[in-house]
């Protein structure tokens, strides 16, 4: 069974909006044209940064959450193709994989009623399938020397990017993640809500720090978990930066780079994090777009960052019409985050 479905120049230019005099990102990107052997051809490319989809909302599933976080991946890369490509951010620095095939599984896990007990178990290990894929593609781009930005799907994918960075790097990993969630739930089954603590549990993370953490949304265990391990887990929370006041968003901001600074790190968001943006969990009190923004950007220049990973934006739920806003939102932090690296 085939892992990724490969994009070619032909995809790119229908998604890509063309005006005369000028040059938008997805005129200048680069595609790869080999599906079996697309890792040679990507590693002897100059491009530094690779784009992945992943179209799935099972992990969400499998957490007891809402359905949706599979329409994130197209929106998203229809509106970074169609910015400008000039002087601030060069289309010919990334290159369009493609995305992580998971039509089959995403038929099957359909079929499956996530109030009976047996059927969540069966949804779970569909996300095993999903975690194998995504697994092999993330190597093979951290192989190729690429910084992988990947989009899409519920936060269920932390776990096999995290491991695919570990692997390739031959040592654990430092990951932070702006989230209103720890994601650091009971190994029960995979799913949305223990992405980070299977990769903490079987070494491929090190260091893991949470940012604008929601203090009534994580479970006193998992607090608990971080209080014991603090030389290895640590957070900031929403309410200590916007409700008492006690922190500035900058400070905190810092403080939580500053922990995973010292060795590779990932980078991590989940839309949850950001006001009313349409999510899996979506918030009424969260950080604004801006500071999104903001983040990723800094994450991006103050890190030796391994890969940014965008998760749980649903433009689509499963219960209200589209929002096509998320889409234009996710170019932004895929921009900001390339901006940084690019301007150490």
């Amino acid at each position: 069974m085939k892992s990724l479905e490969l994009y070619s120049k032909k995809d790119i230019q229908q998604l890509t909006r063309k005006r005369s005099n000028e040059t938008k990102i997805g005129e200048d990107v680069m595609v790869l044209k080999s599906e079996t052997n697309w890792e040679v051809e990507l590693n002897k490319s100059t491009c530094k940064f690779v784009l992945l989809g992943i179209p799935e909302d099972i992990g969400v599933r499998a957490n007891y959450g809402r359905g949706g976080a599979h329409t994130a991946w197209k929106p998203a890369l229809d509106s970074f193709l169609s910015q400008q490509s000039n002087e601030f951010l060069n289309g010919k620095d990334i290159c369009v994989l493609g995305h992580v095939f998971v039509d089959d599984v995403m038929e099957s896990s359909n079929l499956l009623n996530t109030k009976n007990k047996n059927e969540m178990t069966e949804l779970r290990k569909l996300v095993s399938i999903v975690d194998e894929r995504v697994f092999e593609i993330v190597s093979k781009i951290i192989s190729c020397n690429k910084i992988p930005i990947v989009v899409g799907g519920g936060h269920n994918n932390s776990y096999p990017i995290i491991k695919a960075s570990s692997q390739s790097k031959k040592q654990s990993i430092n990951v932070i993640n702006c989230d209103p969630h720890t994601d650091f739930r009971p190994l029960e089954g995979r799913h949305s809500g223990n992405g980070f603590s299977y990769a903490y549990q079987e070494n491929y993370l090190n260091k893991y720090s949470v940012f604008c953490m929601h203090e009534q949304y994580n479970t006193a265990s998992v607090l608990k978990d971080f209080t014991k391990n603090n030389h290895r887990l640590f957070y900031s929370t929403y309410e200590n930066v916007f409700v008492r006041d006690h922190q500035s968003f900058s400070d905190a901001l810092n403080q939580n780079i500053n922990f995973v600074k010292i060795d590779w790190s990932g980078v991590e968001i989940d839309l949850d994090a950001i006001t009313n943006v349409p999510s899996s969990a979506k918030t009424s009190s969260g950080i604004s777009p801006v500071q999104a923004r903001q983040y990723t950007y800094q994450c991006g220049s103050q890190l030796n960052a391994l890969y940014l990973h965008i998760a749980e934006g649903a433009p689509i739920l499963s219960h209200i019409k589209a929002d096509n806003k998320t889409g234009k939102l996710i170019a932004y932090l895929i921009s900001d985050f390339i901006k940084g690296v690019m301007d150490k």
